[in-house]
């Protein structure tokens, strides 16, 4: 099994090489803006949505933090604050999810 770091950069590398627009916060990777466009044939359709992940330290092991930077409406984003609100973000995280699976 890898080291805690190791997963974090692997999934970090993924999320920079799916279709998304990735870039690192603070030249590290902990941190990171995440943009991508609102999935055709839905009420998002046409927007540009932005997110912002913090992997903490002990990531796989410990949830990401994952919020909208932009203004968005949906039942699982807090209004006011823009975190993503799931149970498998916060109360059943497994490391076996993985940042592309979570995320999109």
């Amino acid at each position: 099994m890898s080291s805690p770091c190791k997963r974090r950069e692997m999934d970090v590398m993924k999320l920079m090489m799916s279709d998304y627009s990735v870039e690192p916060i603070n030249d590290g990777i902990s941190e990171l803006k995440v943009e991508f466009h609102g999935p055709k044939d839905s009420l998002y359709e046409g927007g540009i949505w932005k997110i912002r992940v913090e992997l903490p330290d002990a990531y796989p092991y410990k949830s990401p933090s994952i919020g909208f930077v932009n203004k968005i409406f949906h039942p699982n984003v807090d209004e006011l604050s823009g975190s993503v609100c799931l149970d498998v973000i916060n109360q059943t995280w497994s490391p076996m999810f993985g940042n592309i699976k979570i995320l999109f």
